[in-house]
């Protein structure tokens, strides 16, 4: 029996996908796309990359590792119980993980904070891997290759077994035409060379080269249920825009804890596979963690200090200095505490992301005019407050500086009129707006989906007219305004993306001109292709690719196939040697506008709301993305009464810097 036909006979029988229901005598049905069969045909179409092995293949000797030596980072003694209320400023547009509107909304409680991995990196480790769904691993450098043995404890929330069905399924899935999601297939197919399956628990996967942190760079994703998607294929996303899934993760989704426009509430599974594994106890502590949908953050705040909700972001200045600030009397009386935790991140890279695909803003010159009369400090002296600093580069905060000497444009408004003169904006008109020779106005639509940021927006217009610039600006809620951007319907817009924590950045997404246009290179028969190693580029691209992070618009042929060659790199040095010339070239478009960065985040939380010694981890990007805190229901009780009769408590105002600046 062939490889890929072999792989099908690991498949067990499971329980009905949800939606796989009876259907009543009589009643009309469509017809549904069977994957098990589209799946048996990729198997056996694709032998190269889907491949089966006796166990018996498995390399002899191989270095396995189960991160024990590593030391623990929550805390064990952690209680498990409560309700832990927070607030989602829009209701999702979508339950689903993948595709259009899956990015924003709850997905890091349907996935990125709470799925189990495959590995996960070491939040306090730099370079070091713990065990997730795979209980051990092994690292074969030589053979750019990294081998792993399942879990056999992992379970799904419905009780099935995780195990190398699964493994193959989302690889099908995340390269499948049908997923509608060209990063997923981009990545998947890319980043690696093959999979292995040797038994039900153990695989391995191959990457096209040695990279620096093998087992890093490739074992970080988290397994879809093959099970649950039976009927994925041709227009699966309407399908599975409200459908619950299965998950890995402590916590899960049920239809009825679903309250369409009002809230979603999680509920953890008390028999949880994970949770008294080494690297799991003393997380997800909450019995329901509760997310009200509170669209106005000056609302949110307010609930949080009658007690309504057990935390807020208090990183922004005017909630920290103005609306929940030391002199507040729910802080004086010890009901909410404040916490500032200085973290170890790539920093997310906020700044103007000008779409060099408008008319207007294709011509350099205009760019650059924009970074001159664009005035980030004076938003980081006055909307910050000093406490935010400008980005050098879009790439600040990795382990090293990714280019030595490059910094941002200073605010100069006769630099950038010099500029907006070379693209034929030289007359001013009466409301200091420039014009050029056919009367077209020297203005752009400035958008941006954080209502919560919109007080920063009048510095920027204000100190772009000194230079004659017009700014018009819209702030959406962040579910509409990031669909905008990603459907590239946008002029310019502020935004930034929380960047995953890895040792040297990622281009291809951002800057590849494939996630620009879908026709940017043709092969010799003029069909398009995703590399510039592949094809030639084409002088008139004309179909937008829509739904990536090429928010820049950025199409430099030169670019992309320095960026192919970085995706090829196999040592540190050649990483650093070709990130430096990637940077210039950015630098260069001035398609983005550096932004600022704060080297910390703020909270504040409830008092019976705790967390283990040193608050969190230095990989940590929010307070909760670890899940570490728990609720102390004597102390919930204690505060309750508290308010009821002016009792009062000491003040809380903690700094955490465990790490060093």
């Amino acid at each position: 029996m062939g490889a890929a036909c072999a792989l099908l006979l690991l498949a067990g029988c499971g329980p009905k996908a949800p939606g796989d229901q009876p259907v009543a005598a009589g009643a009309k049905t469509a017809t549904l796309p069977d994957m098990e069969a589209d799946l048996a045909r990729t198997l056996t179409e694709q032998p190269g990359f889907y491949q089966q092995r006796p166990l018996s293949d498995l390399p002899a000797g191989l270095p396995w590792q189960d991160g024990s030596d590593l030391p623990e980072f929550a805390d064990p003694a952690a209680r498990k119980g409560g309700t832990f209320r927070y607030y989602i400023q829009d209701f999702p547009r979508t339950l689903r993980t993948i595709g259009p509107d899956a990015t924003g909304g709850i997905r890091p409680y349907l996935l990125d904070y709470v799925s189990v991995y495959i590995l996960h990196d070491h939040p306090n480790v730099a370079g070091r891997m713990i065990p997730g769904l795979a209980r051990e691993w092994a690292v074969d450098d030589a053979a750019r290759t990294v081998y792993y043995r399942l879990d056999p404890d992992a379970r799904w929330s419905d009780g099935q077994p995780v195990t190398t069905d699964d493994i193959v399924f989302t690889f099908y899935l995340m390269r499948s035409p049908h997923l509608g999601e060209p990063w997923y297939n981009n990545f998947y197919s890319t980043r690696y060379e093959r999979l292995t399956v040797y038994d039900r628990y153990t695989f391995a996967l191959t990457a096209p080269q040695r990279r620096p942190g093998l087992d890093e760079q490739i074992s970080q994703f988290a397994p879809y249920p093959r099970h649950a998607f039976k009927d994925f294929g041709p227009g699966w996303l309407e399908r599975y825009q409200w459908r619950t899934l299965p998950t890995t993760g402590a916590y899960t989704l049920l239809d009825r804890d679903v309250d369409k426009g009002r809230s979603v509430t999680f509920t953890r599974l008390t028999d949880w596979w994970a949770r008294d594994k080494r690297f799991f106890r003393g997380r997800f502590n909450p019995d329901k963690f509760r997310l009200d949908v509170i669209r106005d953050p000056d609302k949110a705040a307010e609930a949080f200090a009658r007690g309504d909700l057990d935390m807020f972001p208090l990183s922004l200045p005017k909630f920290w200095y103005e609306t929940i600030s030391s002199e507040h009397p729910a802080v004086k009386s010890g009901m909410l505490v404040r916490t500032k935790f200085f973290n170890r991140i790539p920093r997310p890279d906020w700044g103007l992301w000008i779409n060099s695909h408008k008319p207007g803003l294709d011509q350099k010159d205009v760019r650059l005019g924009i970074h001159y009369a664009t005035n980030f400090d004076l938003v980081c002296a006055q909307f910050f407050r000093g406490d935010a600093v400008r980005l050098e580069t879009r790439s600040d905060g990795y382990p090293f500086r990714v280019h030595p000497t490059l910094t941002y444009r200073r605010f100069d408004p006769e630099r950038a009129r010099e500029h907006f003169a070379k693209a034929g904006f030289t007359t001013q008109g009466a409301d200091g707006v420039l014009t050029n020779a056919a009367g077209a106005r020297l203005s752009f639509t400035l958008t941006m989906g954080r209502p919560d940021l919109r007080d920063l927006l009048p510095i920027l217009k204000q100190e772009a007219l000194k230079a004659g610039l017009e700014l018009r600006l819209e702030v959406l809620d962040s579910t509409t305004g990031w669909k905008k951007v990603q459907e590239k319907n946008h002029d310019i817009t502020l935004v930034a993306l929380a960047r995953s924590v890895e040792p040297f950045p990622r281009y291809w997404e951002i800057y590849h001109g494939s996630n620009a246009y879908e026709d940017a290179y043709l092969d010799a028969a003029g069909k398009p292709v995703n590399k510039a190693s592949e094809g030639t580029p084409n002088p008139k691209p004309g179909k937008v690719r829509v739904q990536t992070n090429n928010m820049t618009m950025t199409f430099v042929p030169e670019l992309d196939r320095l960026i192919e060659a970085y995706d090829q790199a196999e040592t540190m040095e050649e990483i650093k040697r070709i990130a430096v010339q990637i940077e210039e070239i950015i630098y260069d478009q001035a398609s983005w506008v550096n932004g600022w960065a704060l080297p910390f985040y703020r909270v504040g939380y409830a008092r019976h709301v705790r967390w283990p010694q040193g608050f969190n981890v230095a990989k940590s990007r929010t307070a909760d993305e670890f899940f570490l805190s728990w609720i102390d229901e004597d102390a919930r009780r204690e505060t309750e009464e508290a308010r009821r009769s002016g009792k009062t408590f000491p003040a809380q105002e903690l700094t955490f810097d465990p790490f060093g600046r």
